[in-house]
Order: structure tokens, then sequence, then C-alpha cells
């Protein structure tokens, strides 16, 4: 079969999911149709806003369904009358099996780490977190299990001590969209032979990738200033690493860190101490050394660089961040 031929269903939602949908359609694929999450209100002034992946569907003008519920019989009648021979799914949602067995070549997904390391929701961040060194990208068939598929191919890719979250994910979009036109065009050609994840070597415990909501952001500085360090750009810049520092006179103000340093220093001080000369630098204690903050955000204010902040900024002496504990 020719890839014009190949009746192809794309499910995503986010940025992440453009790029492999954009290297399907100018790749010449027959893409019949697009599946993303239902409209949703966001901002201040709660404006319907489209998803991407529904933004560059509507650009291409490609189908396009938005179900609420994937088990609703109107959309699983919609979806059949597609005649899709392989679905893909890139940052969507768990599906049922009605779903993702309809296909006859089934349904793979693009997952944003060398499964079956990081299986959930936000496998970049945790590797960050973490601080790996490598991470990578996985296309598998979908099973019952979440993210326990058979893999079909992967590719790794090198996290520099540096790399923010968002570097990594833009590292990964992009190399994901080529690996999705590699794994549909081994599909085609017959070559695919999948490895059960039970069977692959890993180095090391598995580590999940669990979903992340704001307490899961907030600092403890009680810790290691290298783990510290790793947790911050691995929540930078969305959806933001964050703590509260309190003054003398018991104000307490919610803070996002952006950016941070390795300071390794010997010291006494309570973790969560603040030291700075007012002007140039913001270091907080850690358990063996200090985090040098360099970008910061304060509530109803834009992101700076502590110079810039510090200049219009008095913080007070004796304010300290409360640790997490």
């Amino acid at each position: 079969m020719k890839k014009e031929d190949l009746r192809i269903v794309y499910m995503g939602t986010p940025d992440f999911a453009v790029e492999s949908l954009r290297c399907l359609v100018e790749g010449g694929y027959n893409v019949v149709g697009v599946i993303t999450m239902p409209d949703k209100p966001a901002g201040r002034g709660h404006k319907i806003q489209f998803s991407p992946v529904k933004q560059y569907a509507l650009e291409q003008n490609l189908p396009l369904l938005q179900p609420e519920k994937l088990k609703d019989e109107a959309f699983v009648q919609a979806l059949r009358a597609w005649k899709a021979d392989l679905q893909i799914v890139v940052a969507f949602r768990m599906l049922p099996e009605v779903v993702w067995n309809m296909p006859r070549l089934g349904t793979f997904n693009l997952h944003a780490s060398l499964l079956p390391q990081y299986r959930g929701a936000a496998p970049i961040n945790w590797a960050v977190i973490n601080g790996d060194t490598e991470t990578g990208i996985t296309t598998f068939f979908l099973k019952h299990e979440i993210d326990t598929g058979e893999v079909i191919q992967q590719v790794r890719v090198p996290i520099a001590d540096t790399d923010n979250v968002e570097i990594v994910h833009d590292k990964l979009m992009t190399l994901g969209g080529r690996l999705v036109v590699e794994t549909v065009d081994a599909i085609l050609d017959g070559s695919v032979k999948p490895i059960s994840q039970d069977e692959m070597a890993v180095v090391g415990e598995l580590r999940p990738a669990p979903k992340i909501f704001k307490d899961t952001c907030r600092v403890n500085w009680d810790q290691p200033v290298k783990r510290i360090y790793d947790f911050i750009r691995g929540l930078s810049p969305y959806p933001a690493a964050w703590s509260e520092w309190t003054n003398p006179a018991g104000e307490t103000v919610a803070v996002k860190i952006f950016e941070s340093e390795k300071v390794m220093e010997a010291h006494r001080l309570a973790p969560g101490t603040i030291l700075t000369d007012g002007k140039n630098y913001l270091k907080v204690a850690a358990a063996d050394g200090f985090v040098n903050i360099l970008s910061l955000q304060l509530p109803g204010k834009k992101r700076l660089m502590t110079k810039e902040l510090l200049r219009g900024y008095h913080l007070a002496e004796g304010t300290v961040f409360i640790n997490n504990l």
C-alpha cells in the first residue's frame, strides 16, 4: 500500500502534538481525520481557546472531532465512518479499547520518554527533575494498561545540565515528528518488529511520571543544591517551581522561580535562609550550599531577572523562604 492510500486518523491536543501532524500532512500522508480535546475557556476573560492541534487542523481543512466522552456511541460511529487503517496518538487521552482496537493496523502512540521509563502524564518534567542525563522518545502500540504496549522504535536524546524542560520538550517534539513518520513507513513496508517492554533492558529502577499539580512544584530547601537546581529547571518555564518568602513583619509572598545556579559553599544557615546584597544577587541556603536565583516572578508581576527585581523591590533583612517539609 502507498502512503497516499493509507487512511490515518490522528489524535492529539498540545503544541507537542502539532509537529507530528505537520510532518504527516507535509509528507503527503493521507490524514482523513483529527481528534482533539473539546474547546475550553481560558484566561481572565474566559474566552474559548482552541487547542494547538485544532488550530492546525482547521488551517489544513482536515475533518475534526472533539468528543467529550470517547465511549459515546455517536463519536464511535463517526470515527468508524472515517475507515482508518491506522490511528496515531500524541499527547492526548487514555483511549477505550473500542477506539484503539478499531483500525486494522492498530493504534500507536508517541511517548516522550524511553519506555518503560517514565510512564505517565509528565515524562519530560520528571526526567529533568530527577537529573537524568538522557531521555528520548518511543513509539509503541496501544493496549489496555497505559504506556505499556509493545515498543516499535526509540530515539535517545542527551539532556545537558543547563537544559530546562522547555529546551528538552522542543528537542523531543522535533525528533518526535520524524519518528512518527518513520514508524508509519515501517508499518507500511512490514518491517516492524515490536518488542515487549518486559523484555527491554532497564538500568536502575523504573520511575513513574505522574501528572504535576501546584503542590508538586513547591521547593523543599532542605535538600542538596543539585536536587533543587534540577527541580527548578524541570519545571521551567511551566508550570514553574515556587516557594513563599516571609519577612519579619509576617508578610508572606509566593514567588515563582525559573532559573538558578549551583553555589557549592559550606555554611551553617537554616535551609531557606536568603542572602542578598539588595542589588545583584539572591542566594538561598540549601543542605550543602546555596541556590543562586537568577530569574523569578512575584504575584501579578512579570518574570524578571533578579537584578531587575531588586532594583524596584526592597527585600527586608531577615526575609526567609518557608521550607516545604
